[in-house]
């Protein structure tokens, strides 16, 4: 994490100067606008990646420079292996994109379907 917060504050410095001399030099209010909500976006990263490296405030295997691959193993967590609910999560949500292309009744349709398919994909394990 070190590394990450580092990396992340330097690329923020970065855009920042370059905002900076691009406002100076350009004057173009969209290109302002990109880098400075660029500059913004590098330094929440980086803040983020500072703030949970100090919350854990242990070594994290990454940040050895001595460890090796065997030292980040153990449970990723758990993935289903058979579960449908992510096509029909996409199915639904492919549905409301396309209403708000063809029209409002789709788009209610396909957001209704949309919130129950979600909530069946978070309680697919859930036993009653």
């Amino acid at each position: 994490m070190k590394f990450g917060w580092r990396l992340f504050v330097g690329i923020s410095l970065f855009y920042g100067i370059t905002t900076v001399i691009y406002a100076l030099w350009a004057k173009e209010v969209v290109g302002i606008v990109a880098l400075i909500l660029s500059t913004c976006l590098a330094a929440l990263i980086g803040f983020y990646f500072w703030f949970t490296d100090r919350r854990l405030g242990s070594t994290l295997p990454e940040d050895n420079l001595d460890g090796e691959i065997a030292d980040r193993a153990g449970e990723q967590g758990f993935f289903s292996p058979h579960s449908w609910w992510p096509f029909v999560v996409a199915l639904f949500a492919t549905i409301t994109g396309l209403g708000l292309i063809l029209g409002w009744w789709m788009t209610l349709i396909g957001v209704a379907a949309l919130m129950i398919s979600i909530m069946g994909w978070s309680m697919q394990y859930e036993r009653q």
